[in-house]
């Protein structure tokens, strides 16, 4: 049905969708009125509901000194060192309200999740090691991502063929599971090489190992660098998205630099061929330029890496050139 909408009285009506764009009388007070395509009429409601929005923000904020005094209070928390492995100063609303603030001006909802974001566990430090050493830990990484689809918690890392330094930072890395109570049982035997695990069953750390491990590698790689770097940025992870007709989406990594300059960045450690078309459109929906908007895809080869930007209209990086393609972007 198309919608009938008097600008003299307000009086609205469905009427069939054969009239659209026609004008006629208003059945209340006979005036000129307009016959519009329901989903236009909508859209444009919506776009007028936004601005008005942003003006009332705008207008709030300059009325009202005490989010002002809250923002500098939390801009002298930020320069204060922090230990970013351990705070929870990230899921403060006044560190991601920009965020919030950019998808609002283009209509989109977003539900953030602070429990992503608070860097008080040990999520980030295991995600790290696992980053900074993944040519090494990609095979313990395999095996107990294996163990876990066969509904297994026993596993035996056999290291009779890995170097010294190899045999050191899997040990070293099996060991901080345990500390971390990502396992339940660790016992390496150096006579036969053999690192020995029992393997947690809790979802939280399944999901882990079955690839966001990844999005928290990313998260904390750029976070350090934008704090290191002194920048001017806000940050989520791993929060939803909802446009205005209501379809949601899951974002993994964002970043706003100086409040203005979007960083997209979705991370897949397996299969990601399905998903470039998915993402291709997200991105005009958001109206984010290529070069910002990143499939950051575990392993992939430069070879790769070039001919896929050349073939589509997202652009593509691994976890070892992504913090240098974004630090070009911001120069």
């Amino acid at each position: 049905m198309a919608i009938l909408r008097c600008n003299s009285c307000a009086h609205i009506r469905e009427v069939p969708n054969e009239h659209v764009g026609k004008t006629v009388k208003c059945p209340v007070c006979e005036q000129a009125s307009g016959i519009h395509d329901t989903l236009a009429f909508v859209k444009k409601v919506l776009d007028k509901h936004s601005a008005l929005l942003g003006k009332y923000r705008e207008l709030e904020q300059s009325n009202n000194p005490h989010p002002k005094a809250s923002r500098e209070a939390y801009q002298l928390k930020l320069g204060e060192e922090i230990d970013l492995h351990n705070t929870d100063v990230i899921s403060n609303r006044m560190q991601y309200q920009p965020i919030i603030s950019w998808f609002e001006r283009k209509s989109v909802q977003i539900n953030v999740n602070h429990n992503a974001l608070d860097t008080q566990g040990f999520y980030d430090e295991a995600a790290m090691e696992i980053g900074d050493n993944f040519e090494v830990l990609q095979d313990v990484i395999d095996k107990i991502r294996k163990t876990q689809r066969n509904n297994y918690t026993s596993l035996i890392l056999n290291l009779s063929n890995h170097s010294q330094n190899e045999v050191k930072t899997v040990t070293r890395f099996c060991k901080n599971l345990y500390d971390f109570s990502f396992v339940t049982k660790y016992f390496y035997n150096k006579n036969e090489k053999r690192a020995h695990l029992t393997l947690q069953t809790i979802p939280t750390i399944v999901r882990f190992f079955n690839g966001e491990w990844l999005e928290w590698y990313v998260f904390m790689k750029l976070l350090k660098h934008f704090y290191e770097s002194k920048g001017l940025f806000s940050c989520l992870r791993s929060f939803d998205i909802q446009f205005a007709n209501e379809d949601k989406y899951e974002v993994d990594v964002f970043f706003l630099i100086n409040s203005k300059i979007p960083v997209f960045i979705e991370c897949k450690s397996g299969e990601f061929r399905p998903f470039i078309e998915k993402y291709s459109k997200m991105r005009q929906r958001l109206d984010i330029n290529k070069e910002n908007f990143l499939l950051l895809v575990l392993g992939l080869s430069d070879e790769q890496i070039g001919g896929l930007n050349t073939m589509y209209e997202i652009t593509f990086v691994n976890e070892k050139n992504f913090i240098s393609h974004i630090t070009k972007l911001i120069s």
